[in-house]
């Protein structure tokens, strides 16, 4: 929305707005060079005539450095929302094909043109929200450029004019506020971690998993029902009652109490939570109905 863009991003975006020629966000792409640009709109990069690369900016996310130089910060975690959350199958493949344009266009030390563009509703929903969809696209006169690649922090610099320069470490930090990345898991080394310590980041897990979907969740673990975590709409209708388990490589193998049992045997919504890998941005989880818990990985007999 126009109120999270920087100001002095907005004024560029509101001049461009009101001397530009008044085109639709397909319209802007076609004119760049992008082929079949209709039947890719919802693209978010494109490679256009001249091998030329052509990515979108959120201007929400665009943060403002020394010498009021233009810096936005590029996730290359492809799988995981910004906000938290695993993506669809399409919102991953458009990721990684960003990603693969953006990856392109720093291997040949070429620039890469930008659309700059606005979000209907609050950036924070831009994945979750069927509403989210572009308010405002105008095409950028300065070229950007790939400034920074670092495929072990998953992040990536894109920055917008001259060569040359970087934002510094600050700026990063709190850029990383604005959303456009996940936020940083910190790695625990194997052996390192207590049952605890798995068991919160599995719940935590799930929790910004649902969350990203628009789901509410409530931790009930402490009321001992035979789950952990109750998850609603937004109507306050019950949908799963997770009965969670955390395993990471030093702890391959869990049980189920009596309760848990007792609750499985009720039947929907009881669901057993696996999730996998925790803690870190590995984690995974898989969902299993009372009939199928037996299967589950690591599933030890019932405790006395």
């Amino acid at each position: 929305m126009d109120k999270e863009v920087n100001p002095a991003v907005l004024a560029v975006i509101n001049e461009k707005r009101l001397l530009g020629e008044k085109r639709t966000p397909v319209e802007i792409i076609a004119k760049m060079g992008v082929f079949d640009a209709r039947q890719k709109a919802s693209d978010q990069a494109w490679l256009a005539t001249g091998d030329n690369v052509i990515a979108t900016i959120w201007a929400e996310f665009v943060s403002v450095g020394a010498g009021g130089r233009w810096f936005y910060l590029e996730s290359l975690d492809a799988q995981h929302r910004l906000r938290g959350g695993e993506r669809s199958a399409l919102q991953i493949q458009r990721a990684k094909d960003r990603l693969a344009l953006l990856k392109r266009s720093l291997d040949s030390g070429s620039g890469l043109r930008a659309v700059l563009q606005t979000n209907r509703i609050a950036i924070a929903d831009l994945e979750t929200d069927k509403a989210a969809k572009v308010s405002t696209r105008v095409p950028d006169d300065q070229e950007w450029h790939i400034a920074s690649w670092d495929a072990e922090q998953k992040i990536a610099v894109l920055v917008r004019g001259p060569r040359g320069w970087l934002p510094t470490e600050q700026d990063i930090e709190t850029a990383r506020a604005l959303g456009s990345v996940p936020a940083v898991v910190p790695q625990v080394p194997a052996g390192q971690v207590s049952p605890e310590e798995v068991q919160a980041a599995a719940m935590d897990h799930l929790t910004r998993h649902f969350a990203g979907y628009g789901y509410k969740t409530e931790d009930v673990s402490s009321q001992k029902l035979g789950y952990d975590i109750e998850v609603s709409d937004k109507k306050g209708n019950t949908l799963l009652k997770l009965a969670v388990k955390g395993t990471s490589p030093g702890m391959t193998s869990f049980q189920l109490t009596g309760e848990e049992r007792a609750s499985a045997k009720r039947g929907d919504p009881w669901r057993l939570a696996v999730v996998s890998d925790v803690p870190g941005p590995a984690a995974q989880h898989k969902l299993y109905k009372a009939a199928e818990i037996d299967s589950a990985p690591g599933l030890e007999p019932l405790l006395d």
